[in-house]
């Protein structure tokens, strides 16, 4: 790996100077009233002036813009740092409301004042997601579908219609392209160091927030118009995303020394290290992990650039290429169809890729980073359990990459549990980790049908129809059929040939079976269709099974009530045949899901012919499961369907298990 010493910026060489000396070329001093009314009021106008175009297509100039944007912004900054704390809250504090976070531009004042790059990098930070957030819902007053990408929206004829085309432009200077300052992507993909962010540019973007408040009030006071703001992401199932043992003020200290030394730390981001440690230990999680995940990604673009040998990708993009960022980190191949090498150098099948494809990638795990950086969540109630787990895993990677030097701190009882935990993960947010988990509670629900309370076998003999139903039976005979065939693929302590559907068709079975490790990481078309299909046959199964719970438990209290009309009496009778054969069904094919989820990526193997083949069986046991949803739902209570479907679908199970068509 690259010393880390040896690289000074991650800029560019242009990107460089348009941030770090284009806007200070001009020194002439602007005077602040030309942009400030009496009344503390932006002058638009009087800004957007310093906007420059092109003559040829009066496309923007962004060169000759920055530049004469320059001088304006340190006014302004200027401006800020004269002002008294109460003075910037009296005047400026209802220009802030319109973005539903006041809180986070107040903090930027406040880091303004202080003059500390590190504060000031992350405020801009937190400002550029809030700002982003606020004219998201602006652009909701007037279209439907708010564009995900900052430039996008930015260059939106809605916002546009609402602010003006010339004041977006402004930001689009500041944000909104790679051809400008584009502060906001610099900082969260993490090629800018504390140093290399002027805080005037971040003063100026606070300045232009107020302004578009005021500018937002007459327009709603003109159209009768009411701001809505969209809900915050909330994280749920906090407990599914607990990697990591509580971190204490000893491993925090620990880390600061290993971010200090480690090879993964690139010097001149240091501070944002230290800074981000710092943060989790005042409990501010928000802030720990916005300054920690654009550090993650330099780290790893490091390892990236340094094992794919193209160290020219360490650096900014040009407008004119894509930036080096986690998806492509992450990428089974580069765009020059050759492998990657990160994951080998990361140990694959790794916990280091796993996690990280499960905390911002995976589209059903938390995707921290996406969530953070576009402002959907509410940064004042940011959880720690969250915070705990990215910053464990930050500890984990400064371990990997540390000098051998460094074995007393690495072997130090504190974090070693870190590192044991990090040894074990497993991808928990993959789709074939979401089968698994979606296959248990499944199984847990059915395994419930033997509580339901039901009529006893003296009263049942009163309800006409209720006695022994051998079509019912003769469909439970040929489970034990299907599943002597599967018993070669299971646990042997599993089996009883005496009576295999009530040893075999267990939750202890697929308990077993969920814990065999089926590789997750760049999983090829066929398997994640197969998994898709899977998935929702699952799906089905449980929303079948609730439904019979909920069926049955209101039935029998109807009955006990003797509230039940003939006809309702009979359809009970059909309920009670059906769940005699339903549950065994429904666990055999959750078993066959589960047993062939295990070879899952043996289905690349096969040819086409028997691909097809293949996926066209799941697809009809798909079908299966979708019409029992319908037949046992409330409305319908087809039972008698149940059973004739059911027939036909045992029997193409069999079919396809002796054609040996199975991956098992």
């Amino acid at each position: 790996m690259a010393l880390p010493d040896l690289v000074t910026t991650c800029l560019s060489q242009p990107v460089h100077y348009a941030i770090c000396k284009l806007g200070f070329e001009k020194k002439d001093t602007y005077d602040i009233n030309n942009i400030l009314s009496s009344d503390g009021k932006v002058c638009w106008q009087a800004v957007k002036e310093h906007v420059c175009y092109l003559e040829s297509d009066q496309s923007m100039d962004y060169i000759k813009s920055i530049r004469s944007l320059g001088p304006v912004c340190e006014s302004v900054n200027l401006y800020f740092r004269s002002l008294t704390k109460e003075q910037f809250l009296i005047q400026y504090t209802s220009w802030f409301h319109w973005t539903n976070c006041t809180e986070v531009f107040l903090e930027v004042f406040d880091a303004l004042q202080n003059a500390q790059a590190t504060e000031v990098a992350l405020g801009l930070m937190k400002l550029t997601s809030c700002l982003e957030r606020a004219l998201g819902d602006v652009y909701l007053l007037k279209g439907n579908d708010c564009p995900f990408l900052l430039r996008d929206l930015l260059a939106s004829e809605q916002l546009a219609d609402v602010f003006g085309q010339a004041v977006m432009n402004v930001l689009i200077v500041f944000i909104g392209s790679p051809h400008g300052l584009n502060l906001r992507n610099v900082l969260w993909h993490g090629f800018a160091s504390p140093q290399e962010i002027p805080a005037k540019y971040c003063a100026m973007l606070l300045f232009l927030t107020a302004g578009l408040g005021q500018l937002l009030q007459t327009y709603l006071e003109q159209t009768k118009g009411v701001l809505v703001h969209r809900p915050y992401v909330i994280f749920i199932s906090l407990e599914e995303l607990d990697a990591f043992p509580d971190l204490n003020h000893e491993i925090l200290s620990i880390a600061e020394e290993l971010a200090k030394l480690s090879s993964f730390v690139l010097k001149m981001m240091l501070p944002f290290w230290i800074a981000a440690l710092t943060a989790f230990k005042q409990s501010r999680y928000a802030d720990s992990v916005i300054l920690l995940l654009p550090q993650l990604e330099v780290g790893l673009r490091l390892l990236f650039t340094t094992t794919n040998k193209c160290p020219n990708r360490l650096l900014t993009a040009e407008s004119s290429a894509l930036y080096t960022t986690f998806d492509e980190m992450l990428a089974k191949h580069l765009d020059n169809e050759e492998v990657n090498q990160l994951p080998v150098v990361l140990e694959e099948p790794a916990m280091e890729s796993d996690f990280l494809w499960d905390f911002l990638n995976h589209q059903e795990g938390p995707r921290v980073r996406d969530h953070l950086s576009h402002g959907e969540i509410n940064l004042g109630t940011f959880p720690r359990e969250v915070a705990n787990q990215i910053v464990g895993f930050a500890i984990t990677i400064l371990c990997r990459f540390s000098d051998e030097n460094m074995f007393s701190l690495k072997e130090h009882m504190v974090i070693k549990p870190l590192m044991n935990c990090a040894s074990f993960y497993r991808s928990r947010f993959h789709p074939i980790s979401r089968l698994k988990k979606q296959v248990l509670e499944c199984m847990k629900s059915i395994h419930l049908w033997p509580e339901l309370p039901t009529v006893a076998e003296e009263q049942a003999q009163r309800i006409k129809g209720l006695e022994r139903n051998a079509e019912a039976d003769s469909l439970i005979l040929m489970i034990p059929e299907i599943i002597s065939q599967l018993q070669h693929y299971v646990p042997q302590n599993c089996c009883s040939s005496d009576d295999p559907i009530n040893t075999i068709l267990t939750e202890r079975l697929l308990v077993e079976l969920c814990d065999t490790h089926v590789c997750t990481l760049y999983s090829p078309r066929p398997v994640l269709e197969i998994v898709v299909v899977f998935r929702k046959i699952s799906a089905q199964c449980h929303q079948v099974s609730q439904q019979v719970i909920v069926g049955a438990g209101l039935r029998y209290t109807q009955w006990v009530n003797r509230t039940l009309r003939s006809r309702q009496r009979h359809n009970y009778q059909r309920m009670l045949n059906s769940i005699k054969f339903l549950s065994p069904v429904l666990r055999l094919i959750l078993l066959l899901i589960t047993v062939e989820l295990v070879s899952v990526h043996s289905v690349c193997k096969k040819n086409p012919f028997d691909y097809q083949q293949y996926i066209k069986f799941w697809k009809s046991v798909l079908q299966y499961t979708g019409n029992l949803v319908t037949y046992t739902s409330p409305e319908k209570n087809r039972w008698d369907e149940t059973m004739e479907l059911t027939k036909k679908t045992l029997i193409k199970i069999r079919k396809i298990s002796d054609r040996k068509l199975m991956l098992m």
